[in-house]
């Protein structure tokens, strides 16, 4: 396992890297987009190699399947561009979300768990990796509480499905949390997710939930250590895949926050 997070106040490769050494992470978001000059991108891929940071993902994040078609083509096309990027710079993945039928990119709608949303997923997904055919990196839908993929069985689904060796799962397991019974045994779900999708995970995102007791059912994204999710079970099954599997921490405001996230995952690694 290699733990990652966003690091902040740089400006330059060797300050990016600077600031990863500081953590002590060995994985890291990339920090640039399609936009940036191509010599830049390589700065910063070659930083990385020659410091043994791994670059554990190049977000891609937007709405693919919307049904407003301007943003569709957008999103379409921006996905390319940023699978494009990850092949380029050796990411593990390029990840976004499936998308949503809602007038919000990530949000609800009724007919996101439908065949046709289904269908849709797997015929975007699919012509997205053969648009760019890549070798070095792979494109991952990471699991939402509002679409699909929405639990590790829909993931494998939507992975048969799909068929192809450079589709392959990202996992966020707290956005599959979405039930109370899944947050009264979360050391159970995660279980689930790794023996269903075991070896085939790229990389996983580190956040934590916490279930209140206001009617009908509130589950909140709380700082890590204050919520309910069995970090000893999610480190030790990163720990038993084969290869180092990035975790990576999200959603905190400050390096101060980050940094006590970290030391809360450490005291799960073996000594």
């Amino acid at each position: 396992m290699r733990l990652g997070g966003a690091v902040f106040n740089f400006s330059t490769p060797e300050e990016w890297v600077r600031r990863h050494k500081e953590q002590g992470f060995t994985a890291a978001y990339f920090p640039l987009d399609t936009n940036t000059p191509r010599d830049l991108i390589l700065e910063y891929k070659h930083a990385a190699e020659e410091n043994g940071i791994v670059i554990a993902e190049v977000g891609a994040w937007s709405n693919p399947i919307s049904l407003d078609r301007n943003e569709r083509s957008k999103a379409f096309s921006y996905c390319v561009a940023q699978l494009e990027l990850a092949e380029t710079v050796g990411a593990l993945c390029c990840a976004n979300i499936a998308g949503s039928y809602g007038t919000k990119w990530d949000g609800s709608h009724p007919d996101n768990y439908s065949q046709a949303a289904f269908d849709d997923i797997v015929k975007t997904t699919q012509a997205i990796i053969d648009a760019v055919q890549p070798k070095n990196t792979c494109y991952s839908l990471e699991p939402m509480p509002f679409m699909l993929p929405d639990s590790p069985e829909s993931y494998l689904e939507l992975i048969t499905a799909i068929g192809r060796d450079a589709f392959a799962p990202h996992l966020d397991i707290c956005n599959m949390i979405n039930s109370p019974r899944l947050a009264a045994d979360t050391a159970g779900f995660i279980n689930r997710c790794f023996d269903l999708l075991g070896t085939q995970i790229v990389s996983c995102h580190a956040k934590d939930i916490a279930l209140s007791d206001r009617l009908t059912v509130h589950l909140d994204e709380v700082p890590i250590g204050q919520g309910c999710l069995c970090y000893r079970t999610l480190v030790n099954r990163l720990n038993a895949l084969p290869s180092d599997v990035p975790l990576m921490i999200e959603h905190l405001e400050t390096q101060e926050e980050y940094e006590a996230a970290a030391r809360y995952i450490r005291g799960f690694l073996p000594r």
